[in-house]
Formats: structure tokens, C-alpha cells, sequence
């Protein structure tokens, strides 16, 4: 027997050895089963009265914030305070060697009495003068240079008791107090140096003092905001402002401190297009220090009834927003698609404004899994809010 022929016998063998095993597969095998219908988790929406608010990144500011500086010149003899603390307002902070002007202060008084002994005198010359007989015994030119030097006596008593003011204030400006209390920074002047005093431009910084209780907080908005906000409160609200807000810090998770708006600017910026505004808050342990960053949440629309899902429950398709809802038919609950239209978020729920209702079971648990018209197997769920925090508030993404 030929090669060629041996090779055509075992292929031929081969083939018929596989067809009669898929024979055997295809008759073996029974009808494939249908898959049972996915399992999701439903919710009737939350329902809750929320008053639509937005929220704001700004700073706080020092109600007052000075600068401690050097009124007259000398050499710094005693630093009173330790740099960071917070100090009450007439604390003694520094004190200036005060000897010079305890001296300078004694001289002015002695000039003081000397032009007052000047003036006793002038006055006594004069009040003779005026006893004697006009013209007779005394000439007028005698009379009116009396009148003069007692005129010029009492000047120079008026310019003395000036420089004895004078000499005063200054020895009261070696002392440098507190003008506010509040949190003062470190000390830029060590004791022993020689300070510039002055009212012009090269006095010298002895230290800052930042106000701390109550403390502001400074954020700007957008005009369409400002006018949504106007709509709320009225037009009284920019002149003499008094609106509530709520705020949190970078490292809190709900709104839990409570100020007022004490202030609108008068103008939007040109450049940028929104508007200066200010709160206000108590802030007793002075935890908010200025410059700190913080979110503030402000009310900009009336309270109204809103239903709120989890976001995982919201699918979407190019620009539309849509959840499923489950409903019956031919006696099998399927899903429904349903189009949204979306609001803001509260405490980690959205807000639907349209396309469900409040006894729609919503699909929150297995939106991937589902698909418009198919069969699905409801599981009883529960929406549940991010946190504990009071829910009458929104914030807008």
C-alpha cells in the first residue's frame, strides 16, 4: 500500500471520528435554559423641604488689625508680652526709656512758671497804669506799651502750657499699650535697640495686633447669584444686611457654624465680574484665625418640597440624565427609563426636579445591570443620607 493511500485512510478516519462526536454533542446537549432576570435594589425617592442654597470659598479677616508702632524716638527698655499670645486691650507691650522726656517734661514746667511769674508782673504794671490819671501822670504811649508786654506775657503763658501738654503725651507715648484686644504676632524690635518714632513713613513696626472674637469672612459671588439672592431677601438686604449663613473649615464635614452677612460692596469687579461680600462670626475660642481658608453656604431660594437619590442611581446618555424606575407588565416587574432634569446636592443626595415621582421605586443598586423594557427582580432598599447633619440646606455643584 502506497503512503499517499495510507494518508487518505487516516484522514478520512479523523473526519468521521469528529463528526459523529458533534453529532453526539448536538443530540446529547438539552435546550439552553433562559437566564433569570437580574436582581436590583429599589427605593421610593426622599422627600424632604429643602431652602436651595450655594456655597462659597473665602478667608477670614481680623475685624481690626494694627500695627504697633514707635510714636517717639528711644531706646526700647522693656518688652511686656511673649510673642503669639493674646493680650487685652491697655495691655503695656513695650516701654521706652522714659528719662529724657521725664526731663524734658520737668523743664517745660519750670519755663511754664517763670512765664506765669512774667505775667503776674505785666498784669500788676499794667492794672498801676490804669490807676493813674490818663495823660497827667502817665502818657498813652506809657499805658499802651503796659497793655502790650501783658498781652505777650499771656501768649508766652498759652504757648508753655502747650509744651507742658506736649512733654506729657510724649512721656505717655513710652509707654505703648494695646489699642484692641486680640492676638498679637512676635516682636520685630529686641529690647535695647534704638526705635524711630514719628508720624512719617520710617517709624519703626514694634508688632501687629489681630482682633480675634468676633472675626470676618470674605468671599465673592457671581451676578447671577447676586440677583437670585436679591430676589430672597430684597433689595434692603445690600443696604443694611443681616441674612444667616452657615460655614464649615476645610476639615469639617457639616455647616455647623452659624454667622450674618454684615456687608455687600457697592460694585462689581470689572474684570472678573462678581461682587464683595462679608460675614460675620462669633468666634470666642479664636480657632478661625485670619487668613484661614473656609466654605460658606448661603440660602439664595425659598424653601420647597424636593425629592432626593443617590447619584449612583442616575445614568447617562450624551447629555441627558435618566434612572429606572421598576413597573409592571404582563404581570413581570421591568425597568422603566426615565429622563431627569437635575438639581443640586444634599448631604450626598441629589435633587430631582422632573420626571419621577414620589412613589416611583428607583433603581439605586444595579443600574448596569439593567436595561430599558427587560425583566428585573426588585429588592426593597433604603436611601440613606451622607451624614446626620440638618437636610434644610442644598449646595450647588
Amino acid at each position: 500500500m502506497s503512503n499517499r493511500r495510507i494518508l487518505w485512510i487516516v484522514t478520512t478516519g479523523m473526519l468521521a471520528l469528529m463528526l459523529g462526536g458533534c453529532n453526539q454533542s448536538k443530540s446529547a446537549s438539552p435546550a439552553a435554559a433562559q437566564p433569570p432576570p437580574p436582581e436590583v435594589t429599589v427605593s421610593q425617592p426622599l422627600v424632604r423641604t429643602l431652602a436651595e442654597s450655594t456655597e462659597f470659598v473665602g478667608r477670614f479677616v481680623a475685624v481690626d488689625s494694627i500695627e504697633i508702632r514707635a510714636r517717639v524716638s528711644g531706646y526700647l527698655e522693656q518688652i511686656k508680652f511673649r510673642d503669639g499670645s493674646l493680650v487685652d486691650k491697655g495691655q503695656l507691650l513695650f516701654a521706652i526709656d522714659k528719662r529724657p522726656f521725664v526731663a524734658t517734661l520737668e523743664q517745660a514746667k519750670a519755663t511754664l512758671e517763670q512765664t506765669k511769674a512774667n505775667l503776674a508782673f505785666a498784669q500788676a504794671n499794667l492794672q498801676r497804669g490804669q490807676n493813674l490819671q490818663r495823660g497827667t501822670v502817665i502818657s498813652d504811649q506809657t499805658l499802651d506799651q503796659r497793655v502790650q508786654a501783658e498781652r505777650v506775657a499771656r501768649s508766652a503763658v498759652a504757648a508753655q502750657e502747650a509744651a507742658v501738654r506736649q512733654a506729657e503725651l510724649d512721656l505717655q507715648y513710652t509707654e505703648l499699650r494695646a489699642p484692641v484686644a486680640g492676638r498679637i504676632g512676635d516682636r520685630r524690635v529686641s529690647q535695647g535697640n534704638l526705635v524711630t518714632g514719628g508720624s512719617g513713613g520710617n517709624t519703626t513696626l514694634l508688632a501687629t495686633i489681630n482682633s480675634t472674637d468676633p472675626i470676618r469672612f470674605e468671599f465673592t459671588i457671581d451676578e447671577a447669584t447676586y440677583l437670585r439672592f436679591l430676589a430672597l431677601n430684597g433689595e434692603k438686604a445690600v443696604a443694611n444686611p443681616n441674612v444667616p449663613v452657615s460655614l464649615k473649615l476645610i476639615d469639617e464635614d457639616n455647616f455647623e457654624h452659624q454667622g450674618r452677612i454684615d456687608f455687600v460692596d457697592n460694585a462689581f469687579n470689572r474684570s472678573s465680574g462678581v461682587i464683595r461680600m462679608r460675614a460675620e462670626f462669633a468666634n470666642p475660642t479664636g480657632k478661625f484665625t485670619p487668613g484661614m481658608f473656609g466654605r460658606l453656604r448661603l440660602q439664595i431660594a425659598p424653601p420647597a418640597e424636593a425629592l432626593l437619590i443617590p447619584d449612583a442611581a442616575i445614568g447617562t446618555e450624551q447629555v441627558r440624565k435618566f434612572v429606572f424606575v421598576v413597573g409592571e407588565k404582563e404581570g413581570r416587574k421591568v425597568a422603566e427609563q426615565r429622563y431627569v432634569t437635575l438639581g443640586p446636592v444634599a448631604d450626598g443626595l441629589r435633587v430631582v426636579r422632573d420626571g419621577i415621582t414620589r412613589d416611583d421605586q428607583v433603581v439605586i443598586n444595579g443600574l448596569m445591570k439593567t436595561r430599558p423594557g427587560s425583566p428585573v427582580s426588585p429588592k426593597e432598599g433604603t436611601i440613606a443620607t451622607a451624614s446626620n447633619a440638618d437636610m434644610g440646606a442644598l449646595k450647588r455643584n
